[in-house]
Formats: C-alpha cells, structure tokens, sequence
C-alpha cells in the first residue's frame, strides 16, 4: 500500500472492534504496527485518533496511511460447502434477482465467525452464486439464535446501496416473538439507550444512561391470558440484541431467551429456544422500486404459536 486509503465501514462490519476490521480487511498488518499507526495518528476514524479496542458503526470512514514492507498473506479460502447444507441454503431462497438474495435464514446458524464458531454462513455462500462471478456480500446481521429474512448482495455496487439502505432507516424490519408475560402497556415504543458489557463471546446490552440510542416499536397481537404474548416488532435503531434487551426492560422477556430473561425466560409446554423471527424486510432496491420479503416461522415456533391457538393471518400489516 503506497498511498492513503479512505475505507468506509460497511453494516456487516459494525459493532466489531478496529483491531479485528484490519484483521480481515488488510491481514497483512501485524498488531505491532498497527499499534503505532494508531499512536502516531496515521490511522484515523472519522478523523479523529483512534484506539484498537473502539468499536466501529456502519459509515465511519477510516483512514489508512500507506503501510510499506506489508505482509504477504494467502488470501481467505473457504472449506466447500458440503453439498447437502448447500442444497438447504438454495431451499432457503425467499427472494433472488440481479442484485440480492433474500434467505430465509434457520434458527442456530451463526452469520460470521467468532470465538468458537466454526460453521457460519458467510463461510457457505459460494453456494449462492447462482453463476454469478461475484461472491454474495453480508449487508446485516442476525443473532445466531434469530430466524427469518437475511439479505444478500450479489455486487460491491448492490452492498453499498443496500447498506445505505439500513443506515438512513429507510428498511423497514418487522420482528415476530413470543415474551413471557404481557408487555404493559400493549403498545408503545421503548426508548432505552443500551450499553455493551463482557467480552467477546460473552456480550451482552444494559440499560445505561449513556449508552447508544436504542430505540423500539412494539405490539401485542394475541396472548395467553397473562402467560405469554405475540408481539411485533419494529426496530428503529440496530443495536446489538436491541429487542431481546429491550423486551427485558418491559419485564417480557422473549421466550427462550436465556441470556437476558435467566429462568424466567422458559414456558412449560414449548420449545425452549429462542423465539425471535425476523418476519418481514420492506427496503429500497438498488435498481430502484422496493424489495418486500416475508419468512415463514421456524419449526418450533410454529409448533409454539399452534399450542396457544394464535392465528398468522391475526397480524393485520405487521406481516
């Protein structure tokens, strides 16, 4: 690299730590150096100095002075995807043109790898090239335990619009859960700026006074007496866990959801996994109109919605 370089973070890469985006955008950076550049000021965010442990947001811009004598690494080769987990990726297409693939991505399939992660989607999706000379691209994230609509891009030109896309808000997400208990009020918007605390592998969102703007729509369609409720939700913000976390602020918990909801997050008679689908995705396409995409529920809470008699077509136009 002989001249600077302006990069702009992408939505898949928000949230993740400065160290690890130069990890996977130049490997060849060793720690060391990387440090310096930071001490020095040469690599900036926004330009502002900046620290390796900071956390990045979609439409940062960083700056990378030119890196001279860098590591030749090979470049990132993926296992092949086995031809049976292949096929049930294809099966999971809910929408494919030119410019996206929509999947309808099945509970307990992480989206990117981490700490003790070794199957992920972003290591599978040669397998949805449909001919395309372009590997799909990433363009929002979803919590390994989440179902539901996860959008592709089939070029650097469609990733870029799409990920304009999330960050001015102009997608529209449209969230089904099942909470423990029934939200009060049985309408309303929560409003709680969330802080990450724990380390990798272990995070998880507080309420704090300084944490990020977080900030949710939600409704209550059906319910279960007093013992468990359907509930849509709209996110406004993106915020790592943002609904799980929020939904635990109403003293709801999602069903399942042990990480925030402890014991209290299991109902007796259904599946103890996590219930949290992202329904529907109404969003801008690149090559103009919009893209409107909904996802079936997965098995279990399928099964859940069958035990306490709620009816799909209930949600009106919340998907």
């Amino acid at each position: 690299m002989t001249e600077v370089r302006i990069f702009e973070v992408s939505g898949t890469e928000a949230d993740i730590r400065l160290d690890r985006w130069f990890k996977r955008r130049i490997p060849g950076l060793t720690h060391g150096r990387l440090e310096k550049l930071l001490r020095t000021g040469q690599v900036r965010v926004d330009g502002a100095k900046a620290k390796s442990g900071q956390r990045l947001e979609p439409g940062q811009k960083i700056r990378v002075p030119p890196i001279p004598n860098l590591e030749s690494r090979p470049p990132r080769v993926d296992k092949p995807v086995p031809e049976s987990q292949a096929a049930d990726l294809r099966d999971r297409v809910l929408f494919k043109d030119d410019d996206v693939i929509a999947l309808n991505k099945k509970p307990g399939l992480a989206v990117q790898g981490g700490t003790g992660i070794t199957r992920h989607l972003d290591g599978m999706l040669d397998a949805l090239r449909f001919g395309s000379d372009e590997r799909p691209r990433l363009v929002h994230r979803l919590d390994k335990d989440t179902s539901g609509v996860l959008l592709l891009a089939r070029s650097v030109w469609a990733a870029t619009a799409l990920t304009q896309a999330f960050r001015d808000r102009t997608a529209r997400k449209t969230y089904w859960g099942l909470t423990v208990g029934v939200p009060t009020p049985r309408a309303g918007t929560v409003d709680s700026r969330l802080a990450k605390i724990g380390g990798e592998g272990h995070e998880k969102m507080r309420e704090e006074a300084d944490g990020k703007v977080a900030v949710t729509r939600y409704r209550v369609v059906d319910r279960a007496q007093s013992k468990a409720a359907w509930v849509v939700l709209n996110p406004e913000t993106g915020r790592t866990h943002q609904l799980r976390a929020h939904m635990n602020v109403l003293g709801t918990p999602i069903a399942g959801d042990r990480k925030y909801g402890g014991a209290n997050a299991v109902i007796a008679g259904i599946s103890p996994a996590l219930h949290l689908h992202a329904r529907r995705l109404d969003l801008p396409s690149p090559s103009g109109g919009r893209i409107q995409v909904e996802a079936p529920l997965p098995k279990h809470m399928a099964e859940s919605w069958k035990f306490f008699g709620f009816d799909e077509n209930d949600a009106g136009g919340a998907g």
